[in-house]
């Protein structure tokens, strides 16, 4: 059990220093690095545009965010290790997890998805499951997730101190039954918080020591912003801010930056990774809707 996880394939064969780092850092946040892109959204936004001239589902900047990550991962391998046990770990599945609020509001409750990436999937497609997933966590609180939080919320401290620390230890040696991880949202390989939806531009997040989270990518708010153009005059065009933190035990800097210019460069041109808006009458005229 020490050396075997049904998340993960344990990776050997490392230099020195990369197998060192879990030791030298034993936790997520003393290991974390920040990352923050301005994408040019000159085009993302014409192209959201266009996509929603239609009466379907609604394309948002969250939706070609997680589209292009998960590509991103499927394409940079590294970026979708963890460490847990102080041992580096290539994860077996992929998956990106998102919160959602069933309102705006002060006393809304934060729902939490974990949508599993499918390798060379359809914008729309994803786009049709993520309105799925998302309009249920809006609507019902029976996902499996939902009912633990809700059991464990009803004991008394006394207890729920041990039992979280009893899965801590777990998870510390590979022990941690599959079941307790498959739908916790903290076992994927990115979260994402679309912070701008709220009006929050510049916010950086920390990366949770629960799960196997090793990527946090907070969305800012679409922004005009002054910018420099082609012919390096001053102009003004919309931007997106993107911030991550990245656990920097799981791959070295110039990976995880360059696997992140691919990101950007999907943003800045969305056509270069998704097809070109379909027609309205193409779209599904009964998909889910929701402000995400």
């Amino acid at each position: 059990m020490l050396f075997w996880r049904s998340d993960g394939t344990r990776l050997r064969g490392l230099d020195p220093m990369r197998r060192m780092l879990p030791m030298l850092m034993p936790t997520r946040n003393e290991a974390i690095v920040y990352y923050e892109q301005i994408v040019d959204a000159t085009a993302m936004t014409a192209y959201i545009q266009r996509w929603n001239r239609g009466d379907g589902a609604k394309l948002t900047p969250l939706h070609l965010v997680v589209a292009s990550l998960g590509r991103v991962l499927k394409a940079r391998p590294q970026l979708d290790r963890f460490v847990a046990g102080r041992r580096l770990w290539q994860r077996k599945v992929t998956s990106i997890s998102f919160a959602a609020k069933k309102e705006f509001a002060d006393h809304a409750p934060l729902k939490t998805v974990k949508l599993p990436v499918v390798e060379g999937e359809a914008l729309g497609d994803t786009l049709g499951r993520i309105r799925e997933e998302v309009g249920g966590s809006r609507t019902r609180d029976d996902r499996p997730v939902d009912k633990e939080m809700s059991l464990l919320g009803k004991l008394p401290d006394f207890l729920l101190s041990p039992v979280v620390r009893s899965a801590r230890f777990l998870d510390r040696w590979n022990m941690l039954p599959r079941a307790l991880m498959k739908d916790d949202p903290l076992f994927s390989s990115v979260f994402v918080a679309n912070l701008g939806s709220l009006g929050i531009d510049r916010a950086w997040h920390h990366l949770y020591e629960h799960g196997t989270v090793s990527l946090f990518c907070v969305i800012g708010a679409l922004r005009p912003r002054l910018v420099t153009g082609d012919d390096g005059q001053p102009m003004v065009r919309p931007t997106l801010r993107l911030r991550f933190s990245l656990d920097e035990r799981v791959c070295d800097g110039f990976y995880a930056a360059q696997s992140l210019e691919i990101l950007r460069a999907d943003l800045e041109d969305p056509e270069r990774f998704a097809a070109p808006p379909p027609p309205p009458g193409d779209r599904a005229q009964n998909a889910p809707r929701s402000t995400l």
